[in-house]
């Protein structure tokens, strides 16, 4: 057996004869139902929520071409298994008309082209072609790719399962008298046992759903989700600016029978403002989202107060007359008008409410009539209390009036 040292560390040796050459490949291999189950919600997702703009050249029009065709693939990604350390290549052909614009995304997060360490290629005959040339332990995931016109979205998927290095590491050699025997391979990158023949196939947790950047206000509450998947079933940690979160009366941390995880804070206060990590562990492996959460200042709650209050006023009739006062509170308070004990709430022709944003308050009453007189309240109401004030209306006849 011929050896060859790998790598910086010299981590493994490589059978140069008994072993066939499409092995060191990568390989295609059918996916789990589990992996296949984790691929539909990604895909479900994608084609369901907006992207950012594409990094395609495709650009198109505003008006629908005749013959237009919902995008389809003619070929699709396959799955792939391979080494740390080699290249891999995923093709997939599209068409449709017009021509779609193209997106590519590991475990559900756009690919962009500025990316260097993936080249993306489109060939005029619609072949697509993502492709990395040494992988790493962090390539391992879904590789999917959407392409979307405005008659519509598409999207597949393909898995790439890359394996530590160390896992090409073979038995030593049998005795002559017996016949070369291979062990069989772990399908796990965490190595265990060498004595064990199979091992079960783990996979490194990734967010399904991730919350973005936050701004709560003083006192509410703040509910940051997430869902995640991977196997076995990762572990959620929670960390403020580099400090891991515990349960307590304000900061609970849950998770729903759907998957759902969330760490829920009520009341926010000004210390829970800060750069928010979210870390998922399994035996595979570790994956992280993290968010800012801004915390405003509390509003100030200021009971409503009257600056001007209503006076009691006399009209000739037929006249137009004006009920005014001027009110003040934090938050600008709901206003309410009575006649006697009778709530107006409706503006009529005749008979009409107005306010505005400095506070200036206006019972409007275009052809004062006899019915109209009576006494007049106004009432202010906000979070923080109540405040009215009432006064009087009399309505003369003309005759009275002009004596």
């Amino acid at each position: 057996m011929a050896r060859r040292l790998l790598g910086a560390d010299n981590a493994a040796t490589v059978c140069s004869i008994q072993e066939p050459e499409e092995e060191l490949a990568e390989q295609e291999y059918k996916v789990s139902s589990f992996e296949q189950r984790l691929i539909s919600e990604i895909e479900f997702r994608l084609e369901r929520t907006p992207v950012e703009e594409s990094d395609d050249e495709v650009e198109h029009g505003k008006d629908i071409l005749d013959g237009s065709l919902a995008p389809y693939f003619v070929t699709k990604l396959k799955h792939y298994k391979i080494f740390e350390g080699m290249p891999v290549t995923f093709v997939c052909r599209v068409s449709g008309n017009p021509n779609p614009k193209i997106y590519w995304f590991k475990d559900g997060k756009k690919i962009s082209k500025r990316n260097e360490h993936y080249q993306m290629q489109r060939e005029p005959d619609g072949t697509c072609s993502l492709h990395t040339t040494a992988s790493t332990l962090d390539d391992d995931g879904n590789y999917t790719i959407m392409a979307a016109n405005p008659q519509g979205r598409i999207s597949c998927t393909g898995r790439l399962m890359v394996q530590a290095v160390n896992q090409r590491g073979r038995s030593p050699r049998t005795p002559p008298s017996q016949p070369h025997v291979r062990r069989p391979r772990s399908r796990s990158r965490d190595s265990g046992d060498e004595n064990e023949p199979i091992q079960e196939r783990f996979f490194r947790p990734h967010f399904l759903q991730a919350p973005g950047d936050l701004i709560v206000q003083e006192g509410k509450l703040c509910r940051m989700d997430c869902k995640v998947s991977g196997l076995p079933t990762p572990d959620i940690n929670w960390q403020l600016n580099g400090r891991v979160i515990r349960s307590d009366n304000s900061h609970k941390m849950l998770v729903r029978e759907n998957g759902i995880h969330s760490l829920i804070i009520e009341p926010v206060t000004a210390r829970d403002a800060g750069i928010y990590i979210c870390i998922a562990t399994n035996r595979a492996g570790q994956n992280t989202f993290s968010l800012e959460l801004i915390v405003t200042a509390k509003e100030a709650h200021k009971p409503p107060v009257f600056i001007e209050k209503l006076q009691n006023t006399g009209v000739a009739e037929r006249f137009p007359v004006r009920l005014e006062c001027r009110v003040s509170g934090m938050p600008p308070p709901q206003i309410f008008w009575k006649k006697e004990n009778e709530s107006l709430i409706y503006n009529t022709d005749r008979v009409s409410m107005h306010q505005d944003n400095h506070g200036y308050i206006c019972l409007l009453i275009q052809g004062a009539t006899k019915e109209d007189a009576g006494w007049y309240t106004v009432s202010a109401k906000n979070e923080a209390g109540i405040v009215s004030c009432t006064a009087r209306l009399d309505v003369y006849s003309k005759m009275l009036y002009g004596c």
